[in-house]
């Protein structure tokens, strides 16, 4: 099973859409250098499919872009919520482990007071990096082991 990177986004404070980027670096036991939700934890990259995004569209809501549920990577091809936990990654130079599968949003993002619904809680997937490495646009994700 093999996906691809659309767009790579990076944000400076928490709880806010990210921005765009052409390319990251991914450090093992950190996640992308230079964004506020990186360190050494097990939801160090986050992930959404432009899949997820594109369901909140169909509903309606206007303004979505990549970025926009501060997902690390926005993702094509794979139904990412469908992996278990454990599954490993090949994305760009780096490998990466699924760690989880959705999360609790406690304090709602900004997407969520903007549009009253979120797809991350329960679409978006957390990873670790095993292997660093870069990651740009278009670059393959390979589902190596389930």
């Amino acid at each position: 099973m093999t996906g691809k990177v659309i767009a790579i986004n990076i944000s400076e404070k928490k709880g806010v859409p990210k921005r765009t980027i052409e390319e990251g670096v991914f450090e093992v036991d950190h996640g992308l250098v230079g964004d506020a939700h990186a360190g050494n934890w097990h939801r160090q990259v986050s992930l959404l499919g432009n899949e997820s995004i594109e369901k909140m569209k169909a509903i309606g809501i206007e303004g979505l872009c990549t970025g926009k549920f501060a997902e690390n990577l926005t993702t094509e091809g794979i139904e990412l919520w469908k992996l278990p936990v454990g599954t490993k990654l090949e994305i760009g130079e780096t490998l990466q482990e699924v760690t989880q599968i959705g999360k609790e949003c406690h304090t709602k993002c900004a997407i969520f007071h903007q549009v009253g619904n979120c797809v991350m809680p329960t679409e978006g997937i957390f990873t670790k990096v095993l292997k660093p490495g870069k990651i740009k646009k278009n670059d393959l994700i390979k589902v190596i082991e389930e």
